[in-house]
């Protein structure tokens, strides 16, 4: 998902009416196909001197993930730690100068990856040993874990020792919180409270992995050596239980959550992800699951440092506000061409209340993802390959995905939201509100073409081996929220409903930017983020929970929300520097822009427009400009 403004109409859009829903998935115009359509496969052919080093880096990163399986494992963090000073000292020997363009920006991207990853082990450290006061058996696990794998002889015997003591040290540990929660007077609203709050809830993500582990280990020599069988077994079962019996007591009585909407057939294995973890701890109407961990102004500093954003967060929460206004002025425009007068709320209920019946909206969404590649064929916009065109497909989300996901997610394959028979009433209709026609009009591009399925399949074939860099939000999801700024530049959305719905997207995207920062700076609660986006984007509540819990799942960044808006911007602007300014066409530039894999946005206009690279470079592009933040 991803987004800013309305220079030029184009309406020669075919109206809604010509796209059937029986319409072939593959129905654009003669003309537009044989333009579209070059001859033969188009290969990668791009050249840098620094391909090989990353690519070898890469594998050989890879190969210690998967080797050092426990990511918080000390031994694990000291080994992660030397290979990147390592790769560092390596890079420092390359002559910079003597590199040509692409190698320069792969030079400078490599620098600040390595750098970004040493950072992130410091602070993971840190937040781990917050965590680890609650897993005082976690050095046994893991050290059960290490001897396995380097295939020390096993002593059944001693096996069965080591899993009474995790046993015991369970108990003992549950007790020992018990009489601290009964004697603790904190108010659970506090900073400290909340910082408590957040480093169970790691910590029961860490036990998760380690219970994980532990399964393997046990699997590994069961039944395979006899003896150690014999000795095992039984301790190991009742290990297992206490593990998951303390989970259990953490998760209920430390964190206060309900128990899994969905349980699921206990396997000892701990094998759910944060964002599985998420969606199995969420429960309509009750937010109390959303906790996040808040990594403060330091670290969000240094996080727009690494993705190249020259701007503080407070002037960043100044940039949606200003956001905010220009969407006011226009959701007033619209909302008094549809009779409410300047109530633009009414008139977004209304559109909320157009939406089809159960059933109907995969047949809506293959509508509107016709009728936007035929936007794009009309006028030339980019290049979509055949092999993207008919390779997407679809897949309804269950009732309990939609607690955390309540929109459309796209890619390769579209994930609708919308109600099934499970759902309890006021559930259905809030899905059906929060997925309706307009609304959905404005974001089925975004999430496949030109938006995120596009953009995948384009990864995927140029500059694949820059994907060794971990990406940025603000080129995947920027990219994809650009096309809403494009498109609405050219007239896509043709009724005031469907500006309206294209308006409420670039409202939720601004909201991201204010509730998430503010949330990361320490000053809001998640409910002021859920009450945000109720109050001044417009969400039902659920969905506005379901928004929030997914954003601090633990599955996305710090500056992820925030890099919808922000890296649409950084891609509108560039647009308006190469394309209005005559030194591309949109499509050259949306290629180019595509060839250039997902890194920060600064470095693909770098590339684009031939800058003169610096081994000192650092981020200084102000793509809005300069910002005043008012005083508080």
């Amino acid at each position: 998902m991803m987004t800013t403004r309305r220079s030029f109409l184009f309406r020669s859009v075919p109206a809604a009416a010509a796209f059937s829903v029986s319409t072939p998935r593959l129905a654009f115009t003669e003309a537009a196909q044989q333009k579209q359509q070059a001859p033969g496969i188009e290969i990668d052919t791009s050249s840098s001197e620094l391909r090989p080093y990353i690519e070898r880096f890469s594998a050989d990163h890879s190969l210690l993930h998967r080797y050092y399986s426990i990511a918080f494992a000390p031994q694990a963090r000291d080994r992660m730690r030397k290979l990147y000073t390592e790769w560092q000292e390596t890079l420092n020997k390359i002559d910079f100068e003597k590199l040509g363009e692409d190698a320069r920006i792969d030079h400078i991207l490599f620098r600040n990856y390595l750098g970004r990853r040493l950072s992130y082990l410091t602070e993971e450290t840190q937040f781990d040993n917050e965590a680890a006061t609650y897993l005082p058996f976690a050095d046994a696990i893991i050290s059960l874990f290490i001897a396995q794998r380097e295939i020390e002889p096993i002593d059944g015997k001693q096996s069965a020792a080591t899993l009474s003591q995790i046993e015991k040290i369970c108990t003992d540990m549950q007790k020992k919180i018990e009489a601290e929660l009964a004697a603790n007077k904190q108010d659970p609203k506090s900073i400290d409270a909340q910082r408590k709050r957040e480093a169970a809830n790691h910590a029961i993500e860490n036990l998760n992995e380690l219970r994980r582990v532990l399964h393997e280990w046990f699997v590994f020599y069961d039944a395979y050596d006899p003896m150690f069988t014999w000795w095992a077994a039984e301790p190991y079962k009742t290990a297992a239980a206490a593990l998951d019996a303390y989970g259990k007591f953490l998760s209920e009585k430390v964190i206060g959550l309900h128990p899994p909407a969905e349980a699921k057939k206990a396997d000892s294995s701990g094998s759910e992800d944060s964002f599985e973890q998420s969606v199995q701890s969420a429960h309509p109407g009750d937010n109390s699951d959303i906790i996040g961990h808040a990594i403060g102004r330091d670290a969000l500093i240094k996080e727009l440092q690494f993705a190249m954003i020259p701007y503080t967060p407070e002037e960043l929460i100044a940039i949606a506000e200003k956001e905010f206004a220009w969407n006011d002025r226009e959701m007033i425009r619209a909302s008094q061409e549809m009779g409410f007068g300047d109530d633009w709320k009414k008139a977004l209920d209304k559109v909320k209340n157009t939406y089809v019946e159960p059933g109907k909206q995969t047949e809506l969404a293959h509508k509107y993802l016709l009728q936007a590649i035929a936007f794009i064929d009309e006028h030339d916009l980019v290049t979509v390959p055949p092999l993207a065109r008919e390779t997407w497909r679809m897949r309804m989300m269950s009732p309990q995905q939609q607690l955390v996901s309540p929109f459309f997610l796209g890619g390769e394959v579209l994930e609708v939201a919308y109600p099934t028979d499970s759902m309890s009433y006021e559930q259905r209709i809030t899905s059906m509100r929060a997925n309706n026609m307009a609304m959905a009009h404005a974001t089925v591009f975004h999430e496949m073409i030109p938006g995120h399925e596009l953009q995948g399949f384009m990864e995927e074939r140029y500059r694949s081996y820059r994907q060794a860099f971990g990406g940025t939000p603000f080129l995947i999801e920027g990219w994809a929220l650009y096309w809403e700024m494009l498109f609405w530049d050219m007239g896509f959305d043709r009724t005031p409903e469907e500006r309206v719905g294209g308006l409420a997207w670039r409202r939720h995207r601004c909201g991201r930017i204010i509730f998430s920062l503010n949330f990361h700076l320490g000053k809001w609660t998640p409910q002021q983020c859920i009450d945000l986006l109720v109050s001044q984007v417009g969400f039902e509540p659920q969905a506005a929970a379901g928004e929030v819990r997914r954003s601090f799942s633990g599955a996305y960044e710090p500056l992820y929300q925030a890099a919808y808006l922000l890296g649409g911007m950084q891609i509108y602007a560039l647009h308006r520097e190469l394309v209005q300014a005559g030194k591309m066409t949109n499509r050259q530039f949306h290629d180019a822009l595509l060839k250039e894999n997902s890194i920060p946005i600064e470095m693909i206009r770098a590339s684009l427009m031939h800058q003169s690279m610096t081994k000192d470079f650092h981020t200084q592009w102000k793509f809005y400009g300069d910002v005043t933040v008012s005083a508080q």
